[in-house]
């Protein structure tokens, strides 16, 4: 189960939106305890493709991030990116680039635009790349 703070969520939206067409992209943060996470802060960075069907996390924007999530004591839980026109489900280069067994992969979907939604993936397993399962985590806004 992963939670995120309502106003976070909201800032993901408003950054989803500015970028639309294209995705957006970045990191979450905050704390783990047992199966839960709570996140406490969405880093919002720049996807240095600029593509509406893929993205890539600016690596000083990332590691910059990593430097200010620590500092704060928090633990880096995952990233998110937004699906400007499809639903919140993880795509074929989705899977293929999801690589860390510990994170949460967050998908936002602007298919329907006044309702975003949100969902979380993280990876079941320990196959080989191709052959991974991934697993919805359930998100709760508080």
């Amino acid at each position: 189960m992963i939670q995120i703070a309502k106003s976070e969520f909201e800032k993901m939206v408003s950054h989803a939106r500015r970028e639309h067409p294209r995705e957006a992209c970045g990191l979450v943060a905050g704390y783990q305890n047992g199966t839960g996470k709570m996140v406490k802060k969405v880093y919002c960075l720049t996807n240095c493709d600029h593509s509406e069907n893929h993205f890539s996390l600016d690596v000083r924007e990332q590691l910059d991030s990593v430097r200010q999530m620590r500092k704060d004591g928090m633990t880096l839980l995952g990233n998110w990116h937004s699906h400007p026109r499809q639903t919140a489900r993880m795509s074929e280069e989705d899977k293929r680039l999801a690589y860390d067994e510990d994170a949460s992969y967050l998908i936002l979907s602007l298919a329907r635009w006044e309702q975003p939604v949100l969902r979380s993936y993280v990876i079941h397993g320990k196959k080989g790349p191709g052959q991974r399962e991934f697993l919805e985590e359930t998100v709760t806004i508080v």
